[in-house]
Parts: structure tokens; C-alpha cells; sequence
């Protein structure tokens, strides 16, 4: 969670059983890797963030977030196609990005 952020039990609960649409920016030496993915919320905690059971193609994994909350953005409805995977995904409750980039030396 960020620094001085207050945790919201509400948005908390009404990521619990949402559809999430899942965007990740790799940063590397060499490289930038992106990954795009989606999945349904499994579990939200404070301490473990939050845990999703992935569908689609990766189907059967789980993923788990942060517990960062105000990366969660309500998803306008709609079709959104995934770049990287070329699946559609019909009306996500959120989208999220993240981007990690590898510590400094």
C-alpha cells in the first residue's frame, strides 16, 4: 500500500469477486516486457493484497497484487482486447497497471 495511504474496506469489498483486467510493464536492463492477462478476485487483504484466479490463457493460475488499492480503476463497459494475448474480455468491473522497474545499484 502507498506510504500514508488509509486502507478502504469498502473498495476492498467490491474488489472481492470483481473481474479484473491486468496490465504489467516489465523494465529491464535491455528491455521493456509488457503482459496483459485477466482474472476474478479471490481475496483481498491488506497485508497479502490481492489475490485473482486467472482465466483466458492462463486459465488455472493465480496471481497476486499488491495491496494497493488505488491502482483499481472502475472499467468502462465494453470489449477490451488484449495486445499481447489477442484475447477479448467482455466488460471488466477494473482495470489495473503496474510497472516494475529493477532496483537501483
Amino acid at each position: 500500500m502507498n506510504d500514508g495511504a488509509v486502507w478502504d474496506g469498502r473498495k476492498a469489498a467490491s474488489l472481492d469477486g470483481a473481474l479484473v483486467l491486468v496490465g504489467i510493464t516489465q523494465i529491464g536492463p535491455e528491455d521493456t516486457e509488457q503482459s496483459q492477462f485477466y482474472g476474478t478476485v479471490i481475496e483481498v487483504s491488506q497485508q497479502d493484497g490481492v489475490l485473482m484466479w486467472l482465466e483466458g490463457k492462463r486459465a488455472g493460475e493465480t496471481f497476486r497484487l499488491p495491496p494497493d488499492l488505488d491502482a483499481f480503476e472502475p472499467a468502462p463497459p465494453g470489449e477490451y482486447r488484449l495486445r499481447t494475448t489477442g484475447e477479448t474480455v467482455s466488460d471488466p468491473d477494473y482495470t489495473t497497471s503496474w510497472t516494475i522497474t529493477p532496483p537501483a545499484n
